[in-house]
């Protein structure tokens, strides 16, 4: 039998950007004690996941194993980490640790499942540490787009790892912790094992920008408008947040935040005492009665939501408010890759109201809250590890960063989703692979991906959908013709008449033709009725619809 070993399994987040979800583990093979890093989620689309809430990591092997967790640790507040907590926390039954803003938004999610505050326990930052079966954890403050971004360091028996989370080197992040490279290489002297590390910038050749130099572009900006201004960013990034609140201050305007998300991320800012000096703003009731030239909104849904402040503003009214000829709007954010139909239909809905829209393409208004490529070299070189693991990321991202790792002498380690690694050792080994995928929310239940209630609906989308019904009477014979409703299908098609006509007629003869052995089996005639109305659809209109057949049996 094989000693211990050390595992790191990624069950999202690793080959993408979102969802993150990785797992720790110490001992032998099959009995490691586990302690899981992050719980998110990411986004549905309506071309791959029509009608879906929120896509959240399939946590399958962890629910067969999970008298083996003996710990969560979330890195920070951002939604791809921590926004699948209340989600997954009775499935998995440990205790989530995270420092206090980070905790303050995790419990308000378990708090929409009935659970109470003391399932997450707030943890300071290093030199405290938290033991976790064969695990000392310690959250190492690094800085990001968001209060208390934290890496993890874990000690192991086999070694220390040094998980980044989401992290970029920022000396004046305005909110939250600057970097300390020198707290960075204390930490680091007793030999890095391994670092797992963030990939997302690591094709950005320029080192990365200071949140600090927004703020002066974004008021010059702010009191240049003649009329009223509106701005949008990530919520989370309260730095941010509080950047353009103190540009609307500056310029003379009372300022509005409009959009639940961005009040609840300012609200556990004060709550931890990460904001200490935010500006005083109005209710979203008054703002209608300030004068224009004297309002600024900072509104969410940077990211083209549709049912976000920004979207409703586009399309119409908002709490009473409705943008017109000469407005400014200001997206102080990156587009994340995905959401750019989104976003640029609602700075068209924008433009049509005459509203000048500004964004960050010449990026004077957003920085990244992930490293670039020359960050990521200057941490690999401080906390030399011995393996590089890369994550956050899409596949070419983590195939750059083992590239850029391997350039500069140490063992790279390519690990997607569902890969098990074995640090042990002196070189990491791929030790299994487990099957994972996505769970998706929808409504308030949570389904799989290969389910294919998703891709039902899929296909009702493209091909439209008909019903077809008919009776059987207790002689099994026929009681009338059968009678069909279509849906999402054109009214006409090649004859000239009636879709619904057409297809009931094709139906009605398929009866008259269908022999009693047909007639007495459900299956048969299923089959039978289904195959007359794909085929008439796509002679009359070119689509072949998805059919429900309802044969009613008179008794």
């Amino acid at each position: 039998m094989r000693g211990e070993r050390l595992i790191y399994l990624p069950l999202g987040g690793a080959g993408e950007i979102g969802m993150n979800c990785y797992v720790y583990g110490y001992g032998k093979p099959g009995e490691e004690r586990l302690i899981v890093v992050d719980l998110g989620v990411t986004f549905p689309d309506m071309d791959g996941t029509p009608g879906v809430d929120l896509i959240l990591p399939d946590i399958t092997w962890l629910k067969e194993n999970r008298n083996r967790i003996d710990a969560v640790f979330i890195t920070h507040a951002h939604e791809d980490h921590v926004g699948a907590v209340g989600h997954t926390f009775e499935q998995l039954g440990a205790p989530i640790y995270a420092r206090p803003f980070t905790a303050n938004i995790a419990r308000h999610k378990l708090a929409e499942y009935g659970l109470g505050p003391k399932t997450v326990r707030t943890c300071s930052p290093w030199p405290q540490t938290t033991q976790a079966g064969p695990f000392t954890v310690g959250f190492l403050p690094i800085s990001h787009s968001i209060p208390e971004a934290s890496a993890l360091v874990i000690d192991t028996p086999e070694g220390r790892v040094i998980h980044t989370g989401d992290f970029k080197l920022d000396t004046t992040p305005l909110v939250g912790e600057p970097w300390d490279p020198a707290l960075w290489a204390e930490v680091s002297k007793p030999c890095v094992k391994a670092l797992v590390c963030d990939s997302t910038n690591v094709f950005s050749k320029h080192p990365g920008r200071s949140e600090a130099t927004v703020g002066p572009a974004v008021e010059r900006l702010v009191a240049e408008a003649r009329h009223m201004v509106v701005a949008t960013t990530f919520a989370s990034n309260v730095a941010r947040v509080k950047t353009l609140a103190d540009a609307g201050v500056r310029a003379g305007r009372s300022v509005c935040l409009m959009g639940r998300a961005m009040r609840r991320m300012i609200e556990a800012g004060v709550e931890t005492g990460v904001l200490t000096d935010f500006p005083s703003t109005v209710p979203m009731e008054d703002a209608g009665n300030i004068p224009r030239e004297n309002l600024m909104l900072i509104v969410t849904g940077s990211q083209g939501e549709r049912r976000a402040a920004s979207a409703q503003l586009a399309r119409g009214k908002y709490n009473g408010i409705e943008l017109k000829d000469g407005d400014l709007f200001l997206f102080s954010s990156k587009t994340i890759p995905g959401n750019e139909k989104g976003v640029i239909r609602i700075m068209n809905m924008l433009s049509e109201k005459g509203v000048d829209v500004v964004d960050d393409n010449d990026g004077m208004y957003h920085v990244s809250g992930h490293a670039n490529r020359p960050d990521l070299e200057t941490v690999q070189d401080i906390v030399q590890p011995q393996i590089v693991v890369p994550m956050h990321g899409e596949h070419r991202h983590l195939r750059e960063m083992v590239k850029l790792s391997e350039a500069r002498g140490r063992a790279g380690v390519l690990a997607v989703n569902g890969m098990m690694v074995d640090l042990s050792g002196n070189k990491p080994e791929i030790a299994e692979y487990i099957e994972t995928g996505r769970t998706y929310l929808d409504g308030t239940v949570q389904v799989g991906a290969l389910d294919g209630i998703v891709r039902d609906r899929i296909r009702m989308a493209l091909n439209g959908h008909v019903t077809v019904t008919v009776i059987i009477d207790e002689d099994e014979t026929p009681l009338g013709d059968p009678w069909c409703d279509p849906m999402g299908l054109a009214e006409e098609g090649r004859s000239r008449v009636p879709l619904v006509d057409v297809l009931e007629e094709d139906l009605s003869q398929f009866m008259g033709r269908a022999n009693g052995k047909t007639i007495k089996d459900d299956a048969k005639l299923e089959e039978g009725l289904r195959r007359v109305v794909r085929q008439t659809c796509m002679n009359e209109i070119g689509k072949k619809p998805e059919v429900t057949v309802v044969v009613s049996r008179l008794s």
